[in-house]
């Protein structure tokens, strides 16, 4: 991820399209702070999804052997009485 000016991005403009369309993704910033994010219009939503599946598959599998009373005692973990 690419980050970019927003002055620099204004006299850049077709170039950093370019490496857009290239499936760069360009981050404007203002003093420093990101204020806009410039992707790709076509992005493979499908390996996105397929993935992010597998890691909650995963964390699933991980915890398939807690019983309702760990999960109960790990919500007020760290709460104050």
């Amino acid at each position: 991820m690419k980050e970019v000016g927003a002055y620099e991005a204004k006299t850049r403009l077709p170039s950093l399209l370019r490496e857009v369309e290239a499936g760069e993704t360009i981050i404007i910033t203002r003093h420093g702070k990101p204020i806009a994010r410039i992707v790709p219009a076509q992005i493979d939503d499908k390996a996105e999804v397929r993935d992010a599946i597998a890691r909650i598959k995963a964390a699933r599998r991980k915890r398939a052997g807690i019983s309702i009373e760990e999960i109960i005692s790990s919500i007020h973990e760290g709460h104050r009485y």
